[in-house]
């Protein structure tokens, strides 16, 4: 299947990483349950704030991996966000010029007008054929929307 003959998905569309969220959601859970059983059940010579500690430090690492598993990129009538884990990005349709995923890079990056790339973390190139298919996706969504008109 070329890229061109992939068509546009209706709008609003979210693609976002699947392996990615189950690992980070499991783990942050994992932790969560973990310090929460820690602070129940550690012996007695550690005090009420050692075991506040054990639970602020779970939750503290649970919401690392939140930023890491909330990573996606949506796409509307006006144009593309981008979430990752520490900045969202907002950009409308005339800005993007297009999506490219190379074989070796973790993930997708966006190209815009004004000169920029950014890294779109919730295209993961760990997922190959999924991901593959949601690039060609934004793509045709960039070929039909996001050409700027040229003024001369």
């Amino acid at each position: 299947m070329s890229p061109e003959s992939v068509s546009p998905p209706e709008l609003p569309v979210v693609w976002r990483p699947k392996k990615g969220r189950i690992v980070a959601y499991g783990f942050a859970a994992l932790i969560m349950l973990g310090a929460l059983s820690l602070a129940i059940y550690l012996p007695a010579p550690f005090t009420l704030a050692d075991k506040i500690a054990m639970v602020v430090l779970g939750v503290m690492i649970a919401g690392v991996l939140h930023l890491l598993g909330r990573c996606r990129v949506e796409a509307d009538e006006r144009g593309i966000t981008v979430v990752n884990p520490l900045r969202v990005h907002r950009y409308e349709w005339p800005e993007v010029l297009g999506v490219t995923l190379a074989q070796s890079e973790p993930w997708a990056k966006i190209d815009f007008a004004d000169g920029a790339t950014i890294g779109a973390v919730g295209l993961q190139g760990s997922e190959k054929d999924r991901t593959v298919r949601q690039v060609r996706e934004l793509s045709a969504l960039i070929r039909e929307r996001g050409e700027a008109e040229e003024t001369r």
